[in-house]
C-alpha cells in the first residue's frame, strides 16, 4: 500500500438531480473509482442521454486513468445510473451494497418485475458487507454499512476521504429522508454515528447538494469535525429520539422524487433498462397509488 493516504478526488454535479459524481484516483498509480455516476433522463420524452458519463470518460481518458471500480453507495430514487455505459467504455467493477438483495424484493414487488428479475444482486459485479476492503491500486479502502435512507446504503472509505451517498448532506442542509421503503430513521442515526466515529478530519462527500437557504453555491465536501459541531439535523448532543422525531416530521412534508419511478426500475438492476418487451421496445412502468 502507498503511504499517501489522500485520494485525488474530481467531482462532477449533474444540476438537473443536483448529483455529485466523483472520480477517485489512487495518488501513486492511474487506478481510479467513479461513484454515483448519472445517466440524464428526461422524464418528459422518456429519452436517455449520456452528456453526464461523457464528461467523466473524458476525464478519465484524458487523465490516462484505469478505473478498477464503478461503484454505488445505493440505489437512487432521484437518478438513472450510467453504469453499465462507463463499464462498457472503461472497464472496472460494479459494486453495491448486499443488501441491495432487501431492496430489490421490495421494488420487484412494486413493480411486478416478475421471476425473471434477479433478486439476489446478481446483476452487479460485487456485493460489498460491513468493512469489507477493496483496492484502488495502491490505495486501500473499506466499506461501511450505513442503511437508513435505505436497507442497502453503503460509505466507502478511502484513505482520508469518504464517500457517504444520501446518509449525510452539507452540515447546513442535514441529513437524507428515511420514508422510503425499507427506510428508517433511527437506523439512519445510528449508521450516522459510524461515519461520526471516523477521524475528525476525515473528508466527507456528499451524493447530492440542494443549496441550504442562505448558501449562493453548490457545495459537497466537508469533514467529520464540521459534521459533528454544525450538522442542523446530528450534530453532538442531540439525541436519537430528538432525530427521529425530527426526521419523520420533515419526511412527512416531502413530496416523492420527481425521477422516483424510473431511477429505482433502472437502479436496482445495475443501471439496465428493463428487458425489452414483445415489440423490442424497453418501458418503465408507473405503479399506480404505491407509493
Amino acid at each position: 500500500m502507498t503511504t499517501e493516504l489522500a485520494p485525488h478526488v474530481t467531482a462532477f454535479f449533474d444540476k438537473a438531480t443536483n448529483t455529485v459524481s466523483y472520480v477517485v484516483k489512487d495518488p501513486s498509480s492511474p487506478a481510479c473509482a467513479i461513484i454515483d455516476s448519472v445517466l440524464d433522463f428526461d422524464y418528459n420524452s422518456g429519452r436517455t442521454s449520456l452528456a453526464s458519463a461523457d464528461r467523466i470518460i473524458e476525464h478519465v481518458r484524458s487523465e490516462g486513468l484505469a478505473p478498477a471500480w464503478i461503484l454505488e453507495t445505493h440505489v437512487h430514487a432521484d437518478h438513472l445510473s450510467a453504469a453499465p455505459y462507463l463499464q462498457q467504455e472503461l472497464g472496472g467493477k460494479i459494486g453495491i451494497g448486499a443488501e441491495i438483495a432487501t431492496v430489490q424484493n421490495i421494488f420487484g414487488k412494486v413493480f411486478n418485475a416478475g421471476t425473471a428479475f434477479a433478486r439476489d444482486g446478481s446483476q452487479f459485479d460485487q456485493l460489498f458487507r460491513e468493512q469489507d476492503r477493496f483496492e484502488i491500486g495502491g490505495l486501500g479502502g473499506f466499506v461501511l454499512h450505513t442503511p437508513g435512507h435505505t436497507p442497502a446504503c453503503l460509505t466507502y472509505v478511502i484513505g482520508d476521504a469518504a464517500f457517504v451517498g444520501d446518509t449525510l448532506f452539507m452540515p447546513d442542509y442535514g441529513t437524507a429522508r428515511c420514508d422510503f421503503p425499507g427506510g428508517s430513521a433511527k437506523t439512519l442515526f445510528q449508521s450516522i454515528q459510524k461515519i461520526l466515529s471516523l477521524p475528525d478530519e476525515t473528508r466527507l462527500f456528499t451524493c447530492h447538494d440542494y443549496k441550504a437557504e442562505g448558501r449562493d453555491e453548490f457545495a459537497w465536501e466537508s469533514t467529520v469535525a464540521e459534521q459533528k459541531a454544525r450538522n442542523v439535523h446530528v450534530h453532538e448532543g442531540v439525541t436519537e429520539h430528538e432525530f427521529v422525531e425530527l426526521r419523520e416530521s420533515r419526511d412527512a412534508t416531502l413530496a416523492m422524487p420527481k425521477l422516483i419511478i424510473p431511477s429505482i426500475q433502472v437502479n436496482m438492476r445495475a443501471g439496465r433498462m428493463p428487458p425489452p418487451e414483445d415489440n423490442g421496445k424497453t418501458y418503465l412502468k408507473v405503479p399506480v397509488d404505491q407509493l
